[in-house]
């Protein structure tokens, strides 16, 4: 069963008398437990793209089923929902709460999602165990590295157990072994079943996906297999 469906999306933008597309008939899908990187040139429609798959946008014309349910169908709240419970999300830029700690920036998508003190305090510490930083939850974000930081928006994005996360460019502001630290984490927890899709425009780092789509001006260029994914 497929975990995403993309069926014939395009998102266009009309700009005065001129239309842009951002997507143009774009047909995807993923399975649980994947690990696909999502490459493309600037404007080549991938961050469109991830936005769609992580529910921030609707698409023009065409469908998106997110297990097998069509995402159209979805009411703003229930969108939400899925974005906070079914999706987890890694920036470039972190978007960590400054003023809070460690502990207290990955507790955040619980209160939302409405779980109760003890089971979010369990859940925290186990998703900051998870990547390595369970020594570190008293810490803003100002007294760690950036790549302690990332990792916290890694736990940040896996404490709800989402079905899919969604990472943007997850090395773009770190340096390359710290990078190098941050993908064998993502390799590590695609092993433990997750699913990852990462938006980056570095060869090295979509090689270490399974898969990945290559876009260009809104469509499709390739899809295809990678050496880790044989």
């Amino acid at each position: 069963m497929s975990l995403i469906e993309i069926d014939h999306v395009t998102k266009r933008y009309e700009m005065g008398a001129e239309t842009i597309f951002a997507l143009n008939d774009v047909t995807v899908s993923v399975a649980e437990n994947s690990y696909l990187a999502i490459m493309g040139p600037s404007g080549s429609g991938k961050s469109t793209l991830m936005n769609i798959v992580g529910c921030l946008d609707r698409p023009t014309s065409g469908t998106y089923r997110l297990r097998e349910r069509l995402v159209d169908e979805y009411s703003d709240d229930e969108l939400a929902q899925v974005r906070n419970r079914e999706i987890g999300f890694v920036f470039q830029t972190f978007n960590l709460m400054p003023r809070s700690d460690a502990f207290r920036n990955v507790e955040l998508p619980l209160v939302y999602a409405g779980v109760p003190p003890r089971e979010r305090e369990q859940r925290v510490r186990e998703a900051l165990d998870h990547v390595g930083l369970a020594d570190r939850g008293k810490h803003r974000p100002s007294e760690l590295s950036g790549g302690q930081r990332q990792r916290v928006a890694v736990a940040r994005a896996l404490v709800n157990r989402p079905a899919i996360v969604l990472a943007d460019e997850p090395t773009g502001n770190l340096d390359t072994r710290t990078g190098d630290e941050i993908l064998a984490l993502f390799d590590q927890l695609h092993q433990q079943g997750q699913t990852l899709i990462l938006v980056t425009h570095e060869e090295e780092v979509a090689l270490r996906a399974h898969r990945i789509i290559r876009l260009r001006d809104g469509r499709v260029e390739s899809d295809e297999r990678t050496a880790a994914g044989s």
